[in-house]
């Protein structure tokens, strides 16, 4: 079972527990999750499930979707070189200890 370390704008860190094949943003609001709004449930339509990935992170994600990274430039927090949307990020064992922090905003 993957966990997935939070860090909030505060500087506060979450540690959750995932299953494999959910997203990042399922396994945020299952666990009450603050900074993640998820409004659209998970379908790519709002960028309210931005998160910045650890860099040691960042190369072992799949690659951005054209869909992804058009929802990014409309993110309501900076978008950085690390952003993705967390409901694009499917979950499995080597992601296991995956950090990720949260943006001061979502809306």
């Amino acid at each position: 079972m993957p966990s997935i370390i939070f860090f909030h704008p505060d500087g506060r860190r979450q540690q959750i527990e995932a299953s494999e094949g959910e997203s990042a943003m399922q396994a945020a609001t299952r666990h009450d999750i603050s900074g993640i709004l998820a409004e659209c449930g998970g379908n790519a339509m709002c960028a309210t499930c931005h998160v910045y990935v650890d860099e040691a992170w960042l190369a072992r994600l799949p690659a951005m979707g054209g869909d992804e990274d058009a929802l990014l430039d409309g993110a309501a927090a900076e978008r950085q070189a690390n952003s993705r949307l967390s409901c694009q990020i499917r979950l499995a064992a080597d992601l296991d200890g995956l950090v990720l922090s949260l943006p001061d905003r979502q809306t």
